[in-house]
C-alpha cells in the first residue's frame, strides 16, 4: 500500500479528463488504471495492473455482476430474436399514444421498480426504449428518467437493498430508534434531499415541465428534427445491434428478424452533427419501429419480465436469481411457440454474451480502480482534508458534498457508506448534531455518485439497457442532478443551522 496524499486523485483525474477528450471510456479506463499501477508499482508498473487485474477478477462483487451481465445479455438478445420486444411495444402503443405518455410511463415503471436499482434500470430500458422510440424520445432522455429515479428512489423507499443495508449501518454505530437501526433510518428518509428532488425531477422531465438542458437539449432537437434517437457518434454497428437503422438507410420498409414483422423508417431533411448532409439531401430517421401486429401478445416478454421481478424479491432481493428465472421461462416459451429453434436459442446466447463484452471490461476496470483507491488510501486522504470543515452547523452540508463528489469520483456507493459512516456518526455526536440527518446527508451523497458517476455499475448497466454509451448518458444526466445536488446541499445548510 501507498500514502502518496494528494496524487492520490491522479487515476480519477486521469479517467475524467481523457473520458471527456476522447469521448472512449473504455481507453479513459485503462489510462486511469495505468496511472494508478504506476503509483503503486514504481517501474513495476506491469506488474501491479496484473495483480489489479487479478484482485478484481477475484471480487466477488464483480463475478456477481458479471453473471448478471451476461444472463441479462442473453436474455435481451432472446426478446429481440424472438420479435418479444417488438410485440410489447405494438401492444403498448395502444395505451401509450404520445410522446409524453411514453415518457411517463417510464418514469411510473422506475418507481414501481423501488426494490433495486440494478433490477430497475436493466428492466425500465430493455421494456421502454423501443416505446419511447416511436416518439422520437432521445435514448439519453430516457437514460435519464430512469437514473434519476433508480438510486434515488431506493433510498426514499425503506424496502429496498438500499435502505435495508444503511439501516444496519446505522444500527451498527448505535443510531437507532424504537431500538432498531431501521426505525431510525425511517427517520432519516424526509432528510435523504438528493432522493427527493432528483425524483421530482425525473418527474418533471417526464411530463415535459422541466427545461432542456445541456447535452440533452441538443439530443432533443435532433430527435425532433430528424427521428434520430441516438446520440452523436453512435456508429452503424451500434445502431444495428440496438435494432435501429444506419444513419443513411434508404427509405423503405425493413425485415425484423425473428417474426416477419417490419420496421416503418421516416424520412425527414435534416443536417445531422453526425453526419452533416448537403442541402435538400435526406437522411433517414433511425428510430427503431415497432411493426403492426393485428393482436400482439404482449405476455412472451411480459411474463419473464414478472417472473424476474417476483423471483427477485422472493430470494431477498437476488438480482441473479431472477435473471436465471426469467431465462428459463423466456427459452421455454419461445421455444414452445416455436419462434425459436434450439439452435436459435444457442445462437441467441452466444450473441448475448458478446453484446455485454464491453460492459465486462469497463466493469472489471471499474473494480481495478475501486481497489487501487483503497491501497492509495484515497478515502482516507479526503477525510483528512475535509475533516477540520466538518463541525457543526457544517457538519452535514460537507458530509453531503464529500460523500457526493467521492463517489462520482470512485465509483464507490455502499463502499462509501460503510468507511465513512462509523466517522461520520461519532463526529455528529461530538459536535451535538442529530446523527440521523448526518447519516441521511451520507445515503445522499452514495445516491447523487450512482445516478452520475462515469463508470459506476449504474450508470454502465442503464447505458447497456438504453444502448448508448456512459459518457452519453453522463453528460446527459450531469446538469438535472447538478441542481438536484445544489439544491440538497442548500436544504442541509439550512437544517444544519437551524439545530434539527
Amino acid at each position: 500500500m501507498q500514502d502518496v496524499g494528494a496524487l492520490a486523485l491522479l487515476p480519477v483525474v486521469i479517467i475524467l479528463v481523457v473520458a471527456v477528450l476522447t469521448r472512449r471510456t473504455l481507453f479513459a479506463m485503462l489510462c486511469g488504471t495505468l496511472v494508478g499501477a504506476v503509483l503503486l508499482g514504481g517501474w513495476e508498473f506491469f506488474d501491479s495492473w496484473i495483480g489489479y487485474f487479478g484482485t478484481a477478477m477475484a471480487d466477488e462483487t464483480l463475478q456477481w455482476l458479471m453473471l448478471v451481465v451476461v444472463l441479462f445479455g442473453i436474455l435481451i438478445t432472446l426478446f429481440e430474436r424472438s420479435g418479444a420486444v417488438r410485440e410489447f411495444a405494438a401492444w403498448a402503443e395502444r395505451f401509450v399514444n404520445s410522446r409524453r405518455k411514453s415518457t411517463i410511463l417510464s418514469f411510473l415503471l422506475s418507481i414501481v421498480l423501488f426494490v433495486d436499482d440494478y433490477l430497475n434500470v436493466l428492466t425500465v430500458g430493455t421494456s421502454m426504449k423501443a416505446v419511447t422510440d416511436r416518439y422520437n424520445v432521445p435514448r439519453t432522455e430516457l437514460g435519464t428518467i430512469m437514473k434519476m429515479t433508480a438510486a434515488p428512489i431506493a433510498v426514499i423507499v425503506p424496502f429496498s437493498t438500499w435502505a435495508l443495508f444503511f439501516a444496519g449501518l446505522l444500527e451498527a454505530q448505535g443510531v437507532t430508534a424504537n431500538g432498531s437501526g431501521f426505525g431510525a433510518y425511517l427517520q432519516a428518509i424526509p432528510f435523504i434531499f438528493f432522493g427527493w428532488i432528483a425524483i421530482a425531477i425525473a418527474a418533471l422531465v417526464a411530463f415535459g415541465w422541466f427545461p432542456k438542458l445541456g447535452a440533452l437539449k441538443k439530443d432533443i432537437a435532433r430527435a425532433d428534427a430528424s427521428g434520430d434517437v441516438f446520440p452523436v457518434g453512435t456508429t452503424a454497428e451500434e445502431r444495428e445491434a440496438e435494432g435501429g437503422l444506419p444513419l443513411h438507410a434508404e427509405v423503405g420498409e425493413f425485415a425484423a428478424s425473428g417474426d416477419g414483422g417490419a420496421r416503418a423508417v421516416a424520412s425527414a431533411h435534416v443536417e445531422t452533427e453526425a453526419a452533416p448532409v448537403a442541402t435538400g439531401s435526406t437522411a433517414t430517421a433511425v428510430a427503431t419501429r415497432s411493426p403492426e401486429y393485428a393482436k400482439p401478445r404482449p405476455w412472451n416478454f411480459l411474463v419473464p419480465i414478472a417472473v424476474m421481478i417476483a423471483v427477485t424479491i422472493l430470494t431477498e432481493v437476488d438480482v441473479l436469481k431472477g435473471t436465471v428465472a426469467a431465462l428459463i421461462v423466456a427459452i421455454v416459451m419461445y421455444t414452445v411457440q416455436r419462434r425459436l429453434k434450439v439452435k436459435g436459442v444457442l445462437e441467441a446466447a452466444f450473441d448475448g454474451v458478446g453484446s455485454m463484452l464491453f460492459v465486462i471490461v469497463l466493469t472489471a476496470l471499474a473494480f481495478m480502480v475501486q481497489h487501487m483507491n483503497i491501497d492509495l488510501h484515497l478515502a482516507d486522504w479526503v477525510i483528512e482534508s475535509t475533516q477540520p470543515v466538518m463541525n457543526g452547523a457544517l457538519l452535514p452540508a460537507m458530509v453531503f458534498l464529500v460523500c457526493g463528489v467521492y463517489a462520482y469520483a470512485t465509483g464507490s456507493f455502499w463502499d462509501l457508506a460503510a468507511v465513512i459512516t462509523p466517522i461520520v456518526i461519532p463526529l455528529a455526536f461530538a459536535m451535538d448534531v442529530n446523527p440521523i440527518i448526518a447519516g441521511a446527508a451520507v445515503f445522499s451523497g452514495a445516491a447523487l455518485g450512482s445516478t452520475t458517476c462515469l463508470y459506476g455499475d449504474g450508470i454502465i448497466l442503464a447505458s447497456r439497457s438504453t444502448g448508448i454509451k456512459p459518457l452519453n448518458l453522463m453528460t446527459a444526466i450531469l446538469p438535472y442532478a447538478g441542481i438536484a445536488a445544489a439544491a440538497s446541499l442548500v436544504l442541509y445548510l439550512i437544517v444544519g443551522f437551524a439545530g434539527v
